[in-house]
């Protein structure tokens, strides 16, 4: 019927020869909806709604429950689950590494996450490691890198730098860092500089060796906020001294490296990051030097220099990105 129907618009002059070919094409292979990241999401959330289940089951049953029996549940979950993944893995590589099934990820994902509650539920209710809680999270740490190469999870990866910052005693949220952290701390600046360096080595490491290259991302996506968060910390922390100019050329370098990365790369996204940190340290400087000039003045010419130089940074950004797709 529908087939009748396009002939004759198209013997009627109404459907162009190109326009019928595609509709008969699409007759003969129909579109498939894929619902493969649907699929995925419900995986992932179905492992964080298990994990919180059996958490607040054990918290409800505690007292009938026994902390021994809780350990020897969340330990055999643990074991159960790295069994399947040893047992289906695909042979190492030191490139990419598909999983083998839709599943394996996910078990991978429990498998770690028990992990942690474990060594956390030990040294919580046992003291294991009695006053040294680096131990409790170090290990876990190096049990998560190794996992994270090992199986080639970003998902795991990830895990394994929030350890090592929490191992650092720092946060790896770029939001945490600006809420919760005490930046006044001269020890805190540098440790959130050495983790950030750190980081960003790791992603340079892991391109240069060609070495899980993939994983490049990770590490720098975190290295980047992190270090430039620590350099404009260290800026303002200095902000009345000579050593604020040190600070701002870290800055300034930091940029010139990502921005040289970014272009090699194609990532309009460590693009934008370096714009927009360059940007706040450049207007820092402007706003230091217009506050000189009086109040009132100065407050007129610091909101004249940010109409003028929020268009010009839009304007900035849209040449990049053309630059950077021509490259």
């Amino acid at each position: 019927m529908a087939d009748n129907l396009y002939n004759n618009l198209h013997a009627e002059g109404l459907v162009s020869d190109e326009s019928l070919q595609k509709i008969r094409l699409k007759e003969e292979k129909p579109l498939l909806f894929s619902v493969h990241w649907e699929i995925r999401i419900l995986l992932y959330v179905g492992v964080l709604l298990l994990a919180a289940g059996l958490g607040l089951l054990i918290y409800k049953n505690i007292d009938t429950i026994g902390h021994g029996f809780v350990l020897m549940l969340i330990g055999a979950i643990c074991l159960g689950c790295f069994y399947y993944c040893f047992k289906n893995k695909l042979p190492f590589s030191k490139g990419k590494v598909l999983s083998p099934n839709s599943f394996f990820d996910y078990l991978l994902l429990l498998a770690c996450t028990s992990l942690l509650i474990f060594a956390g539920y030990l040294q919580f209710e046992y003291k294991v490691f009695g006053t040294n809680y680096g131990m409790a999270t170090f290990i876990p740490m190096l049990v998560l890198f190794f996992i994270a190469y090992y199986f080639d999870h970003l998902g795991i990866l990830s895990m394994a730098i929030a350890n090592l910052a929490i191992w650092m005693g720092v946060s790896v949220t770029p939001k945490q860092l600006l809420l919760n952290s005490d930046f006044n701390s001269e020890t805190i600046i540098y440790t959130y500089l050495l983790l950030g360096i750190l980081l960003i080595a790791g992603a340079y490491a892991s391109q240069h060796f060609n070495y899980k290259k993939h994983f490049k991302f990770s590490y720098q996506h975190y290295g980047i906020h992190i270090t430039y968060i620590a350099l404009l910390a260290g800026y303002f922390h200095y902000y009345d001294s000579m050593i604020a100019a040190v600070w701002m050329l870290g800055i300034l370098l930091l940029s010139f490296l990502m921005y040289k990365d970014a272009f090699k790369n194609k990532s309009f996204y460590f693009l934008l990051l370096v714009v927009l940190y360059s940007y706040i340290a450049i207007s820092s400087l402007f706003i230091r030097a217009f506050m000189g000039v009086g109040d009132i003045g100065g407050v007129y010419l610091v909101l004249i220099y940010f109409i003028g130089s929020g268009i010009g940074l839009i304007l900035l950004l849209i040449n990049l990105n053309k630059k950077l797709k021509a490259a």
